[in-house]
């Protein structure tokens, strides 16, 4: 759910909105250019400011030996915070879908590097699989839904979800957004793709590896789901709809997710990255300048990249923004330390392997360098006793660190 509250006609992001409700480019790109006017030499500045974490220079990867005990460790870890018990109460969570969604790829990544005992790791990535369908089934509407819980922590997710509830409630719509204790429909604000997003690719990578068809299934739910979704001014938000649907064509094949993801992407991701100046490849706005959302829209641009076809007319344009947007962060990972391992670590992996044949790629957006500073600091962290990423992008390393070791 967003954290904006609802726009007024003088608004400048009103604008945007209608523009991208009427999908006209043109208009999209109008507003964009005015909101830059307005930001002046604030465009591309984030709201918080980039906190960098140089990387010493004697921080090494763990090696396989670590990687096997560190998985050891995250299986007790993520029992601990396994939240997921099908029939539980929503509005009592405390954490959003995206956190299951999160050990589901953990585990997979444990599996796919044959990091502890097999069985452990695919039967706990099926019990938050199968969790997550019992609450897409519950919410009835195709998305993977999100708690109806109110102050229950101070996860920033469930505190915009608390605002969002209240908002709903005042204007009287309760009924139209929750049904059995999860909100399923969030009248345009966009929020909902971002758990929906996150939990439908991570079924189709549990899917790719069981061929169990429950899971291939809701996610294709979730996929229909976001092709009836309007555009939305948080440009994060509509890109991770764009990786579930560029994930579900190269998992389907079907013609109708690649054109969907396409579609988002041009007209509700790329338009508000900046392309010249100081700034150049982070977004305009302050919200979408941090680090973190940037990584998710890069996330998704790679995964729709190498999805297209090189001859392809829009393909040049995918490149472009996602070569741009990557080089601007990576660069300053690499001069000025690590500003987000969570969502860097993710995309990283993923462009490097998703563009593992194309080396002068990975070169020229400096994505192995950063993921290895990424990859260092956080295993440095470990070192120290702290799980130092997310589940998805803890259980990745910990594969990679497996994988690399076992090859020399």
């Amino acid at each position: 759910m967003s954290a904006a509250t609802p726009l007024s006609a003088d608004d400048p992001r009103a604008a945007l909105q209608a523009a991208m409700l009427d999908e006209d480019l043109a208009a999209i790109k109008a507003a964009v250019g005015k909101g830059r006017e307005l930001l002046g030499d604030q465009a591309g500045v984030p709201e918080a400011t980039d906190d960098h974490r140089p990387v010493p220079d004697s921080a090494r990867r763990l090696t396989a030996d670590e990687a096997r005990l560190a998985a050891q460790k995250s299986f007790s870890k993520l029992d601990q915070m396994a939240f997921w018990k099908i029939g539980v109460d929503p509005t009592r969570l405390t954490s959003p879908l995206r956190a299951p969604a999160s050990v589901v790829a953990c585990m997979i990544a444990f599996h796919r590097a044959k990091l502890g005992d097999d069985t452990k790791a695919l039967q706990r990535a099926t019990n938050a699989a199968d969790f997550l369908i019992w609450a897409q089934e519950q919410a009835g509407a195709g998305c993977f839904p999100f708690p109806a819980a109110k102050n229950t922590s101070q996860d920033r997710a469930m505190q915009v979800a608390t605002r969002f509830l209240e908002r709903a409630g005042e204007a009287g719509k309760l009924d139209e957004t929750v049904r059995n204790g999860w909100a399923y429909e969030d009248h345009g604000d966009g929020g909902l793709q971002f758990d929906n997003g996150e939990c439908g690719v991570a079924l189709l990578e549990l899917y790719e590896v069981t061929q169990d068809q429950r899971y291939l299934d809701s996610a294709l739910k979730a996929a229909d789901w976001t092709i009836t979704r309007p555009l939305c001014t948080n440009w994060n938000y509509n890109s991770f709809s764009v990786h579930l649907l560029a994930k579900a064509h190269q998992v389907t094949k079907q013609p109708k997710y690649l054109e969907a993801a396409l579609k988002k992407a041009l007209l509700g991701v790329i338009p508000g990255q900046l392309t010249d100046g100081p700034q150049a490849g982070r977004w305009m706005d302050p919200h979408n300048a941090r680090p973190a959302y940037h990584y998710v829209m890069m996330s998704s641009l790679a995964r729709l990249a190498s999805e297209l076809r090189e001859d392809h007319p829009d393909f040049p344009v995918v490149m472009k923004s996602l070569r741009l947007g990557l080089s601007s962060r990576n660069h300053e990972i690499l001069t000025l330390g690590v500003m987000n391992k969570d969502k860097s670590a993710e995309c990283l992996t993923l462009v490097k392997n998703l563009f593992a044949a194309d080396e002068s790629f990975l070169v020229e957006t400096h994505t192995v360098g950063a993921l290895d500073m990424v990859h260092r600091l956080a295993s440095e962290e470990f070192r120290r006793g702290k799980f130092p990423l997310g589940p998805r992008g803890w259980g990745e390393l910990l594969e990679k660190c497996a994988t690399v070791d076992s090859l020399h």
